[in-house]
């Protein structure tokens, strides 16, 4: 009797063998597949990441507030500061500020100061609205210097609107101060 081989025949695939048995010999590509889970997890990533990015490149200018509060003439009159306005600036100031001024005042650069608003403390004839004051430095060897300044603005009601009496110095505005 002869032996009977237990070869397939060359048209038969043969059955998948490998170190752990027949599963292990499965082709290179469907073991380095990726997960679908895992692909859907970073394309959910990627999408937020952009989302992101587009809110804060556009996000643009703080709104507005409301002129007739302190606040929002606290933000006017900062804004005409740092845009170098001093006429539209001194319309939010009282008739005592705008004499306060004296030429040996220090002037902070507006270009590279930041206002943030912190509170408001608003009573019946007067108002406090304080500030967080960020003023940026040129570059150094390690990049450009930052300092930061809490300070108040002083404000009365003067009929139906409100007057800051008093700025902190990097916002005081000196108009027609003639050095002698």
């Amino acid at each position: 009797m002869s032996p009977v081989s237990q070869e397939p025949e060359p048209n038969e695939p043969k059955p998948a063998t490998g170190p752990a048995g027949p599963r292990a010999a499965e082709p290179a590509a469907a073991q380095h597949r990726p997960d679908r889970t895992l692909l859907a997890i970073l394309a959910a990533i990627a999408a937020l990441v952009i989302v992101a990015l587009i809110v804060v490149f556009t996000r643009g200018e703080p709104a507005p507030l409301d002129a007739a509060t302190p606040a929002g003439v606290v933000q006017r009159y900062s804004a005409a500061v740092i845009a170098g306005d001093e006429s539209a600036a001194a319309a939010y100031l009282t008739d005592a500020a705008k004499t306060r001024c004296s030429s040996g005042m220090p002037q902070a650069g507006a270009d590279s100061l930041r206002v943030t608003l912190v509170s408001t403390t608003e009573r019946p004839e007067s108002a406090d609205v304080r500030v967080l004051m960020t003023v940026s430095e040129g570059g150094g060897p390690f990049g450009s210097a930052e300092y930061q300044m809490d300070d108040s603005f002083d404000l009365v009601k003067t009929g139906d609107k409100w007057l800051i009496d008093r700025a902190p110095w990097q916002l005081t505005v000196c108009q027609n101060t003639a050095v002698k």
